[in-house]
């Protein structure tokens, strides 16, 4: 009976979460237009890549509708606010790594779109640090003056670190798996000191390279094909300039406590009101809220 019961109770809580996904969803407008229509957008890609038969772009679009469902997801599960212009921006940056940088090639024909996407997850990145730390710091019990400083230094250095570790990735990927996330570029000239003859640590410079002989075969590149690094340091430096401008923008916003308005304001999650909290309206409608509220 145990069993049979803890079923039924698992069964009401999915669907009071998909009642309450559903009512988050269309909270905004402004959020739900564009989710509709990238969703729509990301439907009639997948059908297509079925068609053509290209079933790992196919898995993509599948992974892209999933993850368009996560920003609500995060505010129901956890019961947080997502301005608007940040969940827009989320969605956005889903479809724009996704759907037109795997899918479409993006990353290949569009020249700097991996640079664009890096710049705005380092913007992205320092914002979820700085809102971590006010959200984690917002109850009652645990409660402490921090200052707008700090809370800066946070969230730049939590958005480098998601960048550092997302070039681990790409590293490992590169490494295990012989993908190319860490995209080559050509050079034309090399310092080393790997050719020094005498061992000294000198730099040898290799100045003006026009091409590269592989296996007695022309690589026709007009260059050396540089193995990744250029990439990683780049992405990392544009995660950089991401993180600064948000942590500035957000030392302003936390030093006048949310009274100055900053790009950071738009970018800051709050803790729900009881109004905007759908999954405890759903459970108490059904008659499965929690603690005291809940019905008899």
């Amino acid at each position: 009976m145990k069993k049979v019961e803890q079923k039924k109770a698992k069964k009401r809580e999915k669907k009071n979460f998909r009642k309450a996904m559903e009512k988050e969803l269309r909270e905004h407008r402004s959020s739900f237009i564009v989710f509709y229509i990238l969703r729509a957008m990301v439907i009639v890609s997948l059908v297509r890549q079925i068609m053509l038969g290209s079933y790992e772009s196919a898995f993509f679009c599948i992974l892209t509708l999933l993850l368009l469902y996560l920003p609500s997801w995060v505010q129901v599960k956890l019961r947080i606010e997502l301005p608007p212009p940040l969940e827009i921006t989320i969605l956005c940056f889903i479809f724009a790594a996704e759907i037109l940088g795997e899918v479409n090639a993006f990353y290949v024909v569009v020249p700097n779109w991996d640079t664009m996407l890096h710049t705005l997850n380092g913007f992205l990145a320092a914002a979820v640090g700085f809102s971590m730390v006010l959200l984690l710091n917002d109850d009652e019990r645990l409660t402490f003056d921090l200052s707008p400083f700090f809370l800066a230094l946070v969230s730049f250095c939590f958005s480098m670190t998601i960048g550092v570790l997302w070039e681990f990735f790409e590293f490992g990927m590169d490494w295990f798996f012989h993908t190319d996330m860490q995209k080559d570029t050509v050079i034309h000239a090399i310092y080393t000191v790997a050719l020094d003859p005498t061992f000294s640590n000198k730099v040898v410079a290799v100045p003006d390279i026009q091409d590269v002989v592989v296996n007695g075969k022309s690589l026709g590149l007009g260059g050396y094909l540089d193995i990744g690094l250029l990439d990683t340091m780049k992405d990392l430096f544009v995660n950089f300039i991401g993180a600064v401008v948000f942590s500035v923008t957000g030392f302003f916003y936390a030093r006048s406590k949310g009274a100055k308005k900053t790009p950071a304001q738009s970018f800051v999650p709050s803790k729900k009101s009881a109004e905007q909290d759908y999954l405890r309206q759903v459970q108490e409608e059904s008659g499965t809220g929690e603690g005291p509220e809940k019905k008899p």
